[in-house]
């Protein structure tokens, strides 16, 4: 995340209701660095049909999550992503954020299936010796 003191009550909610892990702050917004640093409004079509269909779409994704509430408080125009990592902190996948855009969730879970299979041969490994 990269703010707190804004709304640290949605924070707290989002924390209590969707993602009970530990929630690290980037002061210095390293990770939106390293994504460019691109507003959501970067690439963006100006034409007034896509837009509409983009809108409508997203609205539906979140009616069909029905629990996941959001809101627009504190600064949401810098674009993120997911990065996955292994266990000595090394990107091994990233996700940049296109905004509106469902993430790709089955890239995320082979990544991190990768990562368990590689573990498990690293394992393996470490007992033949």
């Amino acid at each position: 995340m990269k703010e707190t003191g804004v709304d640290d009550e949605g924070l707290s909610d989002f924390y209590n209701k969707y993602y009970n892990f530990p929630l690290y702050r980037d002061v210095e917004l390293v990770s939106y660095a390293a994504f460019g640093n691109k507003k959501i409004t970067e690439n963006m079509t100006w034409n007034p049909f896509k837009l509409y269909r983009g809108y409508k779409e997203l609205t539906k994704r979140l009616k069909d999550k029905k629990d996941l509430e959001g809101n627009l408080v504190g600064e949401g125009m810098i674009k993120g992503g997911v990065f996955v990592l292994n266990p000595d902190g090394e990107v091994v996948y990233a996700y940049e954020e296109n905004t509106g855009d469902p993430i790709v969730l089955e890239d995320i879970q082979a990544a991190m299936d990768s990562m368990r299979a590689e573990e498990g041969t690293q394992q393996e490994v470490s007992q033949e010796l």
